[in-house]
C-alpha cells in the first residue's frame, strides 16, 4: 500500500445519509470517494419501489434540515410522501448540491481492512477494484440487508417472484392474477391494498398479527406548508430536542391516572389524526403493560369495527405482544381491504407453511395456487449491511467475530478495534427509532466535527476503548430493559434472522438525551475513543 492513501474518505451508500456525509466532507476540502451499489442515488428509496411504498413519519421533517434554500424551494405534495416522491427528492439535493460526481454507482463494497502501518482502509468492489481512504464512512443504512427467508422449494417457484426490499424499477401489472404474499410487516401492509386492486384474487400469508395504525394521508395543505417554511427553525430545533427526532410535545400523564372517557377521548383523537404520534397520548405505554393494554383494547376495537367477518378480524389482531414493540405499521385502508372478496388471510401460525411448488403454496391445511408470489419478510436490519461485508480491523480480526454475541458499538459511531471506520446510524444508537434524516444530519455533523479535530490536531487514527463500547453496550441494555421491548420477537433484536444473537440493536434513551450525550463526549476531547498520531496525517 502506497504511504498515502488515494482518498481522505470512502463514503458507502447513496441515499439520505450517504449523499449529506459526501456533501458535509467535500465541503469541508477532504478528497472522497462514494461508492454505491446502485445505479442512482435514493439508498432504501431506490430499492423498495413496491406499491404503497411510503414514510412514516410526514414529509416536512422527513427531509433536510441543512440547507435553507433547500427547506424553502422545495414542496411535498402529500403528508405522507410516497417512495417516487422521496426519490425524486434525493436526485434534486444530487444535483442541487452536485453530488453524483464524486460517486460511483454499481460498486457494491465487498471488503474493508485496515492497514495498520499506513493507518488506513482498503476498500474493494464486486468488480475487483480497490482504492484507500484515511477513513470509512459507513451509509448503507439500517434496513438494506434484503432477508430472503429460507421456505423449502421458494426458488422452484415458476411464477414471477419479488421481494418487496428489492423491486424490479419496471412497473408490475398485476391485473387478473392470482396473487400471495408473504408477510404482515410495514412494506406488506402498505403493498396489500394497492395489490388487492388490481389482483384477480391476493391471498395473504400471515404469521404474525400486527397493530396497524391509520395514515390518514392527503394532499399538502398550501396553508400548512407556508406555517412550515415560515417556522423551520424552530420545527427542527424540536426535532434535535425530542426522544423520536420529531416535532411533537411529549406527552405528560399516564394513561392509567386518567379517567376511561378521557383516555378513550385521547386516543380516538390521534387515531383520527393517524400516524405514529398515536403513541404520544401517555408517558407509560412502552414500560406499563396496564397502560398499553389500554392501548391494545383501543386498536383491537377499531379492527372489529372495520373487519365485517368476526372470525377475520380476530385473525387480524395480535395476542403476541404488546402494541408498538415491533415496528407499528402506518397505512390507510390496510384492514378495511379484508372486507374485499378477492382477498383471503391464511393463518400460517395455526395452519404453517409447508413449501412452495412450482405454482403454489401450499400450507398445513390448503394449497393456493398462485401466478406472483411476493416475499415481504424484510431485512437482516441495522447490522446486516456491514456483516454481508468482509471486514477486518486491528489484527485482522473480522467484525463478525467482533459481533458475535450482538451488535456492539460507541454511541452507533464506531467499534472498537476498528479505526476510522464510523457508522451512521449505526447499532445502538436512535436509529430506526428516530426520524432517519434529522438522525442522519446529527451523526454526520458530529463526524464532520471529529475529523476536522483530528486534522487540526495531527491525529491519525481514532477509536473507541474497549471499556467505552463495554459500558456503552451495558447503558442500551439496561434501558431496554426496562421497557416492554424485551416482550416480543422482532427484527429489533435480530430475531427474525435464524441464528442471528438476541441483542436489541437501537438505543432507547431518546434522541434528544443521545446528541447531548455525543457533544459532550466532543467538548471533553473526544471521551472514550484513543487517538494516533504519527507521520501519516490525513492530507487535505
Amino acid at each position: 500500500m502506497s504511504d498515502v492513501p488515494t482518498y481522505d474518505a470512502v463514503v458507502i451508500g447513496a441515499g439520505f445519509a450517504g449523499l449529506y456525509a459526501v456533501h458535509r466532507l467535500t465541503g469541508m476540502g477532504f478528497r472522497v470517494l462514494g461508492l454505491e451499489r446502485g445505479q442512482d442515488v435514493g439508498g432504501v428509496w431506490y430499492w423498495n419501489r413496491y406499491p404503497g411504498a411510503r414514510c412514516d413519519c410526514e414529509s416536512y421533517y422527513y427531509s433536510y434540515g441543512f440547507s435553507e434554500d433547500l427547506q424553502q424551494d422545495w414542496d411535498w405534495s402529500l403528508r405522507y410522501s410516497e417512495q417516487p416522491e422521496i426519490l425524486g427528492y434525493l436526485g434534486h439535493v444530487a444535483d442541487r448540491f452536485d453530488l453524483r460526481r464524486h460517486f460511483r454507482f454499481g460498486a457494491a463494497v465487498e471488503a474493508l481492512t485496515f492497514d495498520e502501518p499506513a493507518r488506513a482502509w482498503t476498500v474493494r468492489t464486486g468488480d475487483g477494484q480497490t482504492v484507500t481512504a484515511r477513513f470509512v464512512v459507513s451509509a448503507m443504512g439500517c434496513l438494506s440487508a434484503v432477508n430472503w427467508p429460507d421456505i423449502p422449494g421458494l426458488r422452484s417457484f415458476r411464477g414471477r417472484l419479488l421481494h418487496t426490499a428489492d423491486w424490479p424499477h419496471e412497473p408490475v401489472d398485476f391485473t387478473g392474477r392470482r396473487v400471495g404474499v408473504i408477510g404482515t410487516g410495514a412494506s406488506a401492509v402498505q403493498a396489500i391494498p394497492r395489490i388487492a386492486r388490481e389482483a384477480a384474487h391476493l391471498t395473504v400469508f400471515q404469521r404474525t398479527a400486527n397493530w396497524v395504525l391509520p395514515a390518514r394521508n392527503h394532499a399538502s395543505d398550501p396553508g400548512f406548508d407556508s406555517w412550515v417554511k415560515a417556522n423551520y427553525g424552530e420545527i427542527r430545533a424540536r426535532c434535535a430536542a425530542s426522544p423520536g427526532a420529531v416535532p411533537f410535545e411529549a406527552p405528560t400523564l399516564s394513561a392509567l391516572e386518567v379517567s376511561d372517557a378521557e383516555r378513550e377521548a385521547t386516543y380516538q383523537s390521534l387515531w383520527d389524526l393517524g400516524g405514529m404520534r398515536f403513541f404520544s397520548a401517555f408517558t407509560d405505554l412502552f414500560s406499563s403493560l396496564e397502560a398499553n393494554a389500554t392501548a391494545q383494547a383501543f386498536v383491537a376495537e377499531q379492527i372489529r369495527k372495520t373487519v365485517r367477518e368476526p372470525e377475520l378480524a380476530r385473525a387480524l389482531t395480535p395476542t403476541d405482544h404488546p402494541i408498538g414493540v415491533k415496528r407499528p405499521p402506518v397505512d390507510d385502508d390496510y384492514y378495511e381491504t379484508f372486507n374485499r372478496p378477492n382477498v383471503t388471510l391464511a393463518d400460517i401460525r395455526r395452519a404453517p407453511l409447508v413449501e412452495v411448488t412450482e405454482g403454489a403454496v401450499r400450507t398445513a391445511d390448503a394449497e393456493y395456487e398462485l401466478d406472483d408470489l411476493i416475499v415481504a419478510t424484510g431485512f437482516d436490519a441495522i447490522t446486516g449491511a456491514l456483516l454481508a461485508l468482509d471486514v477486518r480491523g486491528r489484527g485482522g480480526v473480522s467484525l463478525k467475530r467482533h459481533w458475535q454475541n450482538g451488535p456492539s458499538s460507541y454511541l452507533g459511531l464506531g467499534m472498537a478495534g476498528f479505526p476510522n471506520l464510523f457508522t451512521i446510524t449505526g447499532p445502538l444508537s436512535p436509529a430506526v427509532l428516530a426520524n432517519m434524516p434529522t438522525a442522519v444530519e446529527q451523526h454526520v455533523d458530529w463526524i464532520a466535527g471529529c475529523l476536522d479535530h483530528m486534522h487540526r490536531e495531527g491525529i491519525d487514527a481514532i477509536e473507541p476503548t474497549e471499556a467505552a463500547e463495554t459500558d456503552w453496550v451495558s447503558h442500551a441494555n439496561e434501558i431496554v430493559g426496562h421497557t416492554l421491548y424485551p416482550q416480543a420477537e422482532s427484527w429489533y433484536f435480530g430475531t427474525n434472522i435464524p441464528g442471528k444473537p438476541r441483542r436489541f440493536g437501537v438505543y432507547l434513551g431518546g434522541f434528544g438525551a443521545y446528541s447531548e450525550r455525543c457533544e459532550a463526549v466532543a467538548q471533553a476531547g473526544y471521551e472514550g475513543f484513543r487517538f494516533t498520531s504519527g507521520p501519516n496525517r490525513a492530507p487535505r
